[in-house]
């Protein structure tokens, strides 16, 4: 059984993060025919990692990169009972170490972090046909609460 180590990334970091962008943009690409064809970013990750209201997360095994997450809190609309929420996202783990509940990690570290900043209410974006993620956000506590609905006319 390896360690999964949960800290703040780095700069230096910054090559393996742009790699598991990409893994998210590759694995995502299946339910959203709205993506560009060529090579897209949607994060600048640089930029991420030092700003105040975002935390970036990274997953090590044996001093290895294999997941990533972010927190990043937003404003509330005044109609709601919070004035924030954290929005989440650049969840990824890498392929040959999903199932080690490296994501439930990082998820559980960014709660932890969000506490601190006194923001109790975190929101993320699955796509409706992405059965898996949604289990695994449904297993770390997360609970379907909008449907985005979408035509092309």
């Amino acid at each position: 059984m390896h360690t999964i180590t949960i800290r703040k990334a780095h700069r230096n970091d910054l090559e393996k993060l742009l790699e598991f962008e990409q893994g998210i943009i590759t694995a995502e690409r299946p339910f959203d025919p709205t993506l560009k064809e060529e090579k897209i970013h949607y994060y600048d990750i640089e930029k991420m990692i030092s700003a105040p209201h975002i935390e970036v997360l990274v997953a090590e095994i044996d001093s290895e990169l294999v997941g990533s997450g972010y927190a990043r809190i937003e404003t509330a609309k005044p109609y709601l009972n919070h004035l924030n929420y954290a929005y989440l996202g650049f969840m990824y783990t890498d392929a040959n170490h999903r199932g080690k509940g490296v994501n439930a990690k990082i998820i559980e570290a960014l709660k932890e972090w969000c506490n601190l900043q006194d923001v109790f209410e975190l929101r993320l974006d699955v796509y409706n046909d992405n059965s898996s993620a949604i289990k695994a956000y449904e297993k770390a506590g997360f609970k379907k609460h909008l449907v985005n609905m979408r035509m092309i006319v």
